[in-house]
């Protein structure tokens, strides 16, 4: 199965990135809805398309608004914005509000109403609370012979409540706005810094860890200290976009 990243960087774009989007064409799943939600008429492969937000934060969300492009350029049945209600009511009471953006998508609102949800491909979709201002979700995607999780905006440790939900993953994609110089920012903030998130990794045991939510103010090509989290999980690199990831 493959992995599109979408958009790999936090807060607001820059010339080299975009905010949060990941993508699955094979089964038509995108996760978060950052500025890069417009590359997604690119590789969609689908006649459905199911979002699944992990907050409401603007990075993450305003892409939503983008979707007009998508359904012009692909022939799209269905389309549905998967998240916890507070969110999608942050979605559509604010970012659709009249004075901001006066024309709905033509989407569905699906509230993440129990922990696991059956996706239409046959896998399952299990979603975990992360600890952020305003609140927010990871998420573990499960196939037979394939397994993938997303976590973003949290503060990583080797011993986080969520570290149960990563066990074993084939492919862990998680936030790294911090390089560890900046690690107070990163618990002031609820973000993470390199060596936690390989310390994560490493407890977690998962397969390979590539690294998102970079900070846009750096656009070099290693902006956190790779080799420190290289030092603890070997098996880990900086996500691009538009980098596509096969698990």
């Amino acid at each position: 199965m493959k992995l599109i990243l979408l958009g790999t960087t936090g807060y607001h774009p820059n010339d080299r990135r975009q905010t949060a989007c990941l993508m699955l064409p094979e089964v038509g799943i995108l996760l978060d809805a950052g500025t890069a939600l417009y590359r997604a008429r690119d590789y969609l492969a689908t006649p459905e398309l199911d979002i699944f937000l992990t907050h409401a934060h603007l990075d993450h969300i305003v892409g939503v608004t983008f979707l007009f492009d998508v359904f012009f350029e692909r022939s799209i049945e269905r389309c549905t914005v998967h998240g916890a209600a507070e969110h999608l009511a942050a979605v559509r009471e604010h970012l659709l509000a009249p004075a901001l953006f006066p024309a709905a998508p033509p989407c569905d609102y699906a509230v993440l109403a129990s922990p696991t949800v059956r996706l239409a491909s046959g896998g399952r979709l299990t979603h975990f609370l992360l600890d952020h201002p305003g609140g927010a979700v990871g998420y573990r995607l499960d196939w037979p012979g394939h397994s993938l999780a997303y976590v973003t905006d949290t503060t990583a440790r080797a011993d986080a409540p969520y570290v149960d939900q990563l066990r074993g993953v084939d492919l862990l994609v998680h936030e790294c706005y911090f390089p560890d110089e900046q690690r107070e920012w990163a618990e002031t903030t609820g973000h993470s810094h390199t060596s936690a998130v390989a310390e994560l990794a490493r407890a977690a045991g998962v397969g390979r860890l590539v690294l998102v939510h970079v900070n846009p103010l750096s656009e070099a090509d290693d902006p956190i200290g790779l080799a420190a989290a290289r030092r603890i999980f070997p098996r880990v690199e900086i996500g691009e976009d538009r980098m596509e990831l096969d698990f």
